[in-house]
């Protein structure tokens, strides 16, 4: 399986970062060895002071795909979850300073969160669910598909242009406003509607 990673896909988002607003969808890669295991704590890694929650909408592809158009996109996926990317962010400056890769800031061990999966059809509309991030009970991301630059369907149809998607692949679709530090002992909690997928102890 393979992380594919949707950068500056929420206006609010690129502007909070003083990003450019990009012409096409910003793609990364985690390697799955970012994923991080159940039940366990996020640990800070040592090689970074500024690391960031970044909650994101999930999609989990339940069948091989290429160069799919986007009218038959919504038949690739039936699940929809939650997560985080976790953001090594001052060493991810360093990186685009120089105009190096971002994976040393963004697939290191661990900084893949991926909660739990709810039916598509739960949703009457994939492109109207509203998600959030609380931290040590406190709102601290909120988003809604709708504000998305680029939404699912068409995400699923631009990078099927460049990678084969298999099963079991997942898609980070991006974050809203709202990004900012963890330190040890925070909580994250992330909920869709009102149902929490995720609960991660930050060590």
């Amino acid at each position: 399986m393979k992380l594919i990673c949707i950068g500056r896909n929420y206006a609010k988002h690129i502007e909070e970062l003083e990003n450019e607003r990009p012409t096409d969808p910003v793609v990364f890669l985690k390697p799955d060895s970012s994923i991080l295991l159940k039940q366990h704590p996020f640990v800070i890694p040592p090689f970074s002071n500024d690391v960031h929650y970044e909650v994101e909408i999930l999609v989990k592809i339940k069948k091989l795909g290429k160069y799919i158009d986007k009218k038959f996109a919504p038949t690739y996926y039936d699940e929809i979850g939650l997560g985080i990317d976790f953001t090594a962010r001052d060493l991810q400056s360093k990186l685009k300073e120089k105009g190096l890769p971002w994976e040393k800031a963004k697939g290191f061990d661990g900084a893949a969160v991926i909660g739990d999966w709810l039916p598509k059809a739960d949703f009457d509309s994939v492109d109207d669910i509203s998600f959030k991030l609380e931290k040590n009970g406190e709102i601290a991301q909120r988003g809604n598909t709708r504000e998305m630059l680029w939404k699912i369907d068409e995400l699923i149809s631009y990078v099927s242009q460049f990678f084969t998607l298999k099963i079991g692949d997942i898609i980070f679709t991006g974050t809203p406003a709202g990004v900012g530090p963890v330190a040890i002992n925070d909580k994250l909690v992330g909920k869709i509607g009102d149902k929490q997928l995720f609960s991660i102890n930050v060590k």
